[in-house]
């Protein structure tokens, strides 16, 4: 995890750290606070209801409080990733991560607590006392073997599920890829030969689980930082490690790895060698998952075996395993049936559930969302990714029904397939919106895009984050000595020439060409050659547009200020439409924190006729099949649905009608107010047939 060789990466996460409000969580209300009535009913005297309710039952309160919904995420910093024995205070900022993970990818909410208690008992009693506040308990950053003593005392005093993170979940992420390798290479886990090297809280958990998965317990070859794992040995030995002792004179990694079928790295950096992959059995998996730096360089796996499979814990590599693939989810399927603990078989039900992800045919929305339309399941698609839309839809349920059958649930799901829509509901509401669109920017090797208002303190914030996350190939419209001047006072990184062009709009050795280009597409428009090179230099917008236009650009943002018929009507003169579209439209998106609204057309046409609006409406819905977003269509109007008989309302219901010919399988409704397209049941209310 540290950074330290990466000084701008360094900076970059201190600001995003600082930046605003410090930190990166904050309590926000869920219910309105605005008038003394609600203050009565907020507190005393209405408060006293609730707790009244919850001393007569203790169940109520899921039903008047947030304890159903909040996880403790449990530190004493003793083990944090990449860092060591931090303590407790420094480790707070990956807590607060952790909170983040939880409540953007399965709607969960968070109190991070670091305890400074070296006393494991204390700790443990510390924790234990907790337990009203909580629906769950997740363990992080707790070494080894200080971890298991923890987490099984808490689970046995403690009525709500404990869960260790670093172990389990690493191991559920772990079990998904093995068998899923196992069955991309024709092997079964029963015959296989693994060999393990490292032996700390994430390994020994994720051996644990796979033996439960099928994997021979004597068919498991451990090494750690002592050597190879065998009966007698004395050195850095505990009870769980002693588990998985062989009667065996081998002592070193080198040793082990000959003919075996798969090498699960959770140790360090470059402890697996070219020659150590040579002699491993066909088809070999090879699992290097130490961070930032694996066990073996894939390169230099596939320079020797081109027929392994590989995955490791990066993010630039295939196969990335990582435990936000789980932990979010077990625990929203855990919460959600009021689950006493997370059993074994709960974890077995998520390893299955990501396994068979991997295996399920995409639909254009879910293909959209990985930016891509060429993954399929094999050698380099063992798992889902992190962003995989599906996730939480499949594994929660999978938990919860596991958790049922255990006997575990006390609050059990009676409609499995109202629970499945309201988890649909929140993965296209949650604020995913852009992650598409990022993920294809990346695989696009740098489009070229051009900020015509590149001198804009908001356009140079933006561009920053271009470059970090290599976006695109940045152009900035603008004189170079301003950019460059606030560029120090925005104490911005990027650098002019390296990670961004300018383009100078008082000079540059294109603009004759450019305005001599502008001109003669324009010249039965009344632009003259003299206006052509006055407008040249002092239209940003007509810059990029030009660029564009010439070849030299891919896109361009631009109407950071100004008036949006200007930016337009050079975009029209330069660029003009795309074929077969008859109309332009603007589309508005509010990314609110329950859902995406997108509003269209917001800025061009004043009064659209029938079909122009039928234009726009199909024209939106595919952009929002591109962010992976299943459009639902509503046309609005100051008439519900045949109220009026206005020309306006006449024209969204003649719309209406040709949307439906043109797409027939486009959920759209219409003429409606906004309060209905918001809310379904008032819709309901006035149209029972309106979708």
């Amino acid at each position: 995890m540290t950074n330290s060789a990466n000084p701008d990466l360094r900076k970059a996460a201190l600001e995003y750290h600082e930046a605003g409000t410090p930190g990166k969580i904050a309590i926000a209300p869920t219910k309105q606070l605005l008038t003394q009535r609600d203050l009565s009913l907020a507190y005393s005297p209405g408060v006293a209801a609730a707790c009244e309710e919850i001393l007569a039952d203790p169940v109520n309160a899921f039903r008047y409080t947030a304890r159903g919904n909040l996880v403790g995420v449990v530190t004493n910093g003793t083990a944090v990733l990449g860092l060591g024995s931090i303590g407790p205070l420094a480790s707070k900022p990956v807590m607060e991560g952790k909170a983040v993970l939880f409540k953007k990818f399965a709607g969960i909410d968070v109190f991070d607590i670091e305890i400074d208690q070296p006393d494991l008992d204390r700790f443990i009693d510390t924790v234990a006392a907790l337990e009203p506040t909580f629906g769950a308990i997740n363990l992080e950053d707790v070494k080894a073997p200080d971890c298991f003593y923890i987490e099984r005392k808490l689970r046995e005093r403690m009525k709500i599920p404990v869960f260790h993170d670093d172990q389990h979940g690493t191991a559920i992420v772990v079990g998904a890829a093995v068998l899923n390798g196992l069955r991309v290479v024709g092997k079964d886990i029963g015959a296989v030969k693994l060999v393990c090297s490292g032996a700390g809280a994430a390994a020994l958990a994720c051996l644990e689980l796979l033996v439960d998965l099928g994997l021979k317990r004597e068919n498991v070859w451990v090494a750690d930082i002592a050597g190879v794992v065998y009966r007698g040995r004395a050195e850095l030995m505990d009870p769980m490690k002693e588990r998985f002792a062989q009667d065996t004179s081998l002592r070193m990694l080198g040793e082990l790895v000959v003919d075996a079928d798969v090498f699960l790295g959770l140790s360090a950096g470059g402890v697996l060698k070219q020659d150590m992959v040579t002699r491993m059995g066909p088809r070999p998996l090879v699992f290097a998952l130490a961070n930032p730096v694996p066990e073996i360089d894939p390169e230099l796996v596939r320079a020797v075996r081109p027929d392994a499979v590989i995955a490791t814990g990066r993010t630039d590599y295939p196969n990335q395993v990582n435990n936000v693939l789980c932990f979010p989810f077990i625990f929203r399927g855990a919460l959600d049936v009021g689950a006493t603990t997370i059993t074994r078989s709960m974890e077995v039900a998520a390893v299955h559930a990501i396994a068979d992800l991997a295996r399920v045919e995409m639909s254009d929305v879910v293909a959209a969302a990985y930016g891509a339309h060429d993954i399929s399941f094999g050698p380099e698609y063992l798992i889902p990714k992190p962003f995989d839309p599906r996730l939480i839809v499949r594994i929660a349920p999978a938990v919860a029904r596991a958790a049922m059958l255990a006997g575990v649930a006390t609050r059990p799901i009676e409609d499995f397939d109202a629970y499945h829509t309201q988890l649909e509901q929140f993965v296209y509401h949650s604020g995913h919106f852009m992650r598409p669109i990022f993920t294809e920017a990346r695989r696009a090797a740098g489009k070229r895009i051009v900020y015509a208002e590149g001198e804009e303190e908001r356009v140079m914030r933006a561009v920053q984050v271009v470059v970090d996350e290599r976006l695109a190939r940045p152009i900035l419209v603008g004189r170079p000595a301003v950019i460059e001047r606030r560029l120090e006072r925005f104490g911005l990184r990027m650098k002019p020439g390296v990670d961004f062009e300018i383009v100078n709009p008082e000079w540059d050795e294109r603009y004759k060409s450019y305005w001599r280009e502008y001109h003669r597409l324009t010249d039965r428009r009344g632009i003259t050659e003299e206006y052509a090179q006055i407008e040249m230099r002092r239209r940003l917008t007509l810059i990029g547009a030009m660029m564009i236009h010439m070849g030299e650009a891919d896109g361009m943002i631009c109407g950071t200020f100004g008036a949006f018929h200007l930016h337009l009507n050079y975009v029209d003169q330069v660029i003009g439409r795309r074929e077969g579209a008859s109309v332009y439209a603007a589309m508005n998106t509010l990314v609110l924190p329950n859902r995406q609204v997108t509003l269209v057309d917001t800025h061009v046409n004043a009064e659209p006729n029938a079909a122009q609006i039928a234009e726009i409406t199909l024209m939106a819905a595919e952009e929002l099949k591109r962010f992976g977003i299943p459009p639902r269509v509503a046309l609005l109007s100051h008439s519900n649905f045949g109220s009026s008989n206005q020309p306006s309302a006449l024209r969204m219901r003649e719309a209406l009608a040709i949307i439906r010919e043109r797409a027939p399988d486009l959920d759209v409704d219409g003429e409606m107010h906004g309060d209905l397209a918001l809310d379904a049941q008032l819709r309901r209310q006035v149209m029972p047939r309106s979708t």
